[in-house]
């Protein structure tokens, strides 16, 4: 992992994000480009009247020197940090910046679970993983130090999570960390006996040319066994697949990713299918 996208508006879920970011820069050696949005008319930039140019401009400057301010932290020495203005907020952006600065991750916080579907459902969050080809980590509240060195990646082994399985074992080998691949068998319509699930999980794994170990965990609900086996190994996040075109993809069927997010208490990663 080389480089790293925190997006920011000055929030304390924003310098949570950018504590995480922090920590995983000291151990793998990254670069954080800190992205910080304007909410500015794209007609004030296209037009010729002297006096929104005259705001722009000093909108600009004001929020260049909130960020240079927002940077000074103390956690942040040693690291490389580059801040990044843009004058609006048009988040497939992020993306392009990613690609230009071949970037390996976005990082971004979140209020926790009591305010986490106001912010993360249908806004922010949601148009940022919609338009990110690259992993997105969302921070749940204020971390004292970040360290992923074994996170739980759950789905249901269609044959559409490819894609996102690929991505999450890249980046474990990225960060060093340990992948624990999860299968979760509801007492619903989609329940399955182990022999039929292993089954479905192997012609997975050889499509993927993966040879991992894949735990099956039984519980109520996906989202709960999800939620519980994070729990019982004590993993430091939670990784799942996401569908751009949907924002925070349905994992499975129903809500199942938004509820994940929305109740885990550790980071929580997407890949984009």
């Amino acid at each position: 992992m080389k480089k790293i996208i925190v997006l920011t508006d000055f929030s304390e879920p924003s310098e949570n994000a950018l504590k995480a970011a922090a920590d995983l820069a000291k151990k793998h050696d990254v670069e954080l480009f800190v992205v910080h949005m304007l909410e500015l008319n794209q007609a004030m930039l296209s037009t010729p009247d002297g006096m929104y140019m005259e705001q722009t401009v000093f909108l600009v400057k004001l929020a260049e020197k909130n960020l240079a301010e927002f940077l000074q932290k103390p956690y942040l020495e040693g690291v490389k940090v580059t801040p990044v203005i843009k004058h609006y907020k048009v988040y497939s952006e992020l993306d392009a910046i990613a690609e230009e600065h071949d970037a390996d991750l976005i990082v971004m916080g979140s209020n926790g679970s009591s305010g986490f579907e106001e912010i993360f459902i249908g806004s922010n969050a949601e148009k940022v993983v919609r338009n990110a080809s690259v992993p997105v980590l969302v921070i749940k509240g204020e971390i004292n130090s970040l360290s992923i060195d074994r996170f739980v990646f759950a789905c249901d082994f269609d044959d559409d999570n490819l894609p996102a399985f690929q991505k999450a074992r890249e980046f474990a080998d990225m960060i060093d960390a340990k992948m624990e691949v999860v299968f979760i068998n509801t007492p619903n319509d989609a329940f399955m006996s182990n022999r039929d699930a292993y089954q479905k999980i192997n012609k997975f794994l050889t499509k993927a040319n993966a040879a991992v170990q894949v735990e099956i965990y039984n519980d109520y609900s996906v989202e709960q066994g999800i939620l519980n086996y994070g729990n019982t190994i004590l993993a430091d996040a939670i990784a799942m697949p996401t569908h751009g075109r949907k924002g925070i993809s349905h994992l499975f069927n129903g809500s199942i990713g938004e509820d994940v997010v929305n109740h885990a208490r550790i980071p929580v990663i997407t890949f984009k299918i």
